[in-house]
């Protein structure tokens, strides 16, 4: 019962230390408590406790408790009581505290001031993002309607130069039909002045059926150089108004690719799937126009096509009126040959009924022959194409490899077959030059029989001939193309 009644100056409040926690130096109490506080903006692992209670647990148990392991209070007071003397004053306290207090309000004016800087800093670089999001947005939207603008000039245009193009090409035709038609009266002229060639004695004379078919000719040709000098100049015009259309399809083309491509930026938003970080990519500048020289590419091949136009339309005028005056020219001849014709015939009326019968047969005959010869030419040319598949098969299967390299029925039956083609190709060549042959021999015959009539009758018969062969000429409509 000794605890009873003892003052303040017992031995157990005297200076022998706590068992639990050693006490702390005064000196060290207010730097080890701000310890832990930096500058604002940092941010550390371990800023969240407090030093002086982690150095205090971390401070090892006193040598006493190993006297007093139950850690109850010693009953015998110590020794020295000037210990009373070494703890802090009150006014050490009260400074402490007042320091303690002082550290909490900067450092929560520091924290308050990072925060209201942040938000603040946070709105203002939000709103900068969005307002430049929006001008990005906003100029994409305007380069596509210049995209769009351009590219329905160009559409525009490609279709004029399409139509165009196809005009021209209808005029070629044109041009080309009409050259085609030409070669029959040509002929027919031609063939009328070999068969003149034919008469005898006092019959060939320079007449003026002989004069009408010369001039007939030489119209046919000159017609035939002026028609085909139009057809080169057309072909010229249409590579260049190719040449113009490739540049505005590559430049449709390119606008699409541009239109989709900038419609795709537009559509983007932050929430699309497709967005991602390209790092660098701002630096990288793989632009090769601005602008100007956009708008200018495209506004200089519009007007290389405007002009192509323009050349493909004043070559299709004088392509009109070259058929028409050709066509007029021809037709005028052939009229005067006609008359010509028929005053000579009148003529020689009297010798007609005995050339007429033997000669068409002749004639008939020549024509069968040439069309024979010309199957044969066909069948020729039609054969051809088998031997080169068996020969092209046989070549093709020499490049099998190693033991595939084999002797096997296909390759007996190509090797026959290739036989077979050449053996018939042979045969009908051979049957095509006695053709030839039968046709050479049916003009000799033909000479003969008309070396055997008389002057007038051989005269009238192929003044006849040439009119009978006279009788068809192109229409109007079919010597400017139609």
């Amino acid at each position: 019962m000794e605890f009873l009644g003892t003052t303040q100056v017992a031995s157990y409040c005297g200076t022998k230390k706590s068992c639990l926690f050693p006490d702390p130096a005064p000196t060290s109490t207010t730097k080890d408590t701000y310890q832990s506080y930096y500058l604002p903006g940092y941010r550390y692992l371990s800023s969240w406790r407090p030093s002086l209670l982690h150095k205090v647990v971390l401070v090892p148990p006193s040598s006493d408790e190993q006297f007093n392991p139950t850690g109850r209070p010693p009953t015998v007071l110590p020794a020295l009581r000037s210990a009373l003397h070494a703890r802090y004053s009150t006014r050490d306290w009260h400074h402490a505290n007042m320091v303690q207090l002082k550290g909490s309000e900067a450092s929560r004016y520091w924290a308050g001031r990072l925060n209201t800087d942040s938000v603040r800093l946070m709105q203002d670089k939000d709103q900068l993002t969005y307002h430049m999001q929006e001008d990005s947005r906003r100029n994409l939207g305007e380069r596509i309607s210049n995209i769009d603008f351009w590219r329905s000039e160009l559409v525009y245009e490609l279709d004029c130069l399409l139509r165009e193009t196809q005009a021209l090409e209808t005029a070629k035709k044109r041009l080309e039909c009409a050259v085609d038609e030409m070669q029959g009266p040509l002929k027919v002229a031609l063939e009328c002045l070999y068969y003149r060639e034919k008469r005898k004695g006092i019959d060939l004379v320079h007449d003026d059926v002989e004069k009408n078919l010369i001039k007939e000719v030489d119209i046919f040709k000159d017609c035939q150089e002026i028609l085909a000098k139009l057809a080169q100049r057309i072909n010229h015009q249409l590579g260049i108004n190719r040449d113009a259309q490739h540049a505005l399809e590559q430049d449709l083309s390119d606008k699409n690719s541009a239109h989709f491509i900038d419609e795709k930026c537009f559509n983007l938003r932050n929430t699309s799937d497709s967005i991602n970080f390209y790092h660098g990519v701002e630096k990288a500048d793989g632009t090769v126009s601005v602008p100007a020289t956009w708008a200018k590419f495209s506004e200089d091949n519009i007007r290389c096509s405007q002009h192509a136009r323009a050349n493909s339309v004043k070559l299709r005028e004088d392509t009109e009126l070259g058929l028409e005056r050709t066509s007029e020219e021809m037709w005028n001849q052939y009229v005067s040959t006609n008359l010509a014709f028929n005053n000579r015939i009148a003529e020689v009326a009297d010798a007609k009924n005995k050339l007429q019968a033997q000669l068409a047969k002749v004639l008939q005959e020549i024509f069968q022959t040439e069309d024979t010869i010309m199957l044969l030419e066909r069948s020729i040319m039609a054969k051809e194409y088998p031997l080169k598949v068996a020969q092209t098969r046989l070549e093709g299967r020499t490049k099998r490899p190693n033991i595939e390299l084999c002797r096997d029925a296909p390759q007996l039956q190509l090797i026959t077959e290739v036989y077979t083609i050449d053996d018939t190709l042979q045969t009908l060549k051979q049957r095509l030059q006695e053709a030839r042959d039968t046709l050479q021999m049916l003009l000799l015959n033909k000479s003969k029989l008309e070396h055997d009539i008389s002057v007038k009758a051989n005269s009238f018969f192929i003044d006849k001939k040439c009119m009978d062969m006279r009788k068809t000429f192109p229409s109007t409509p079919r010597l400017i193309g139609y």
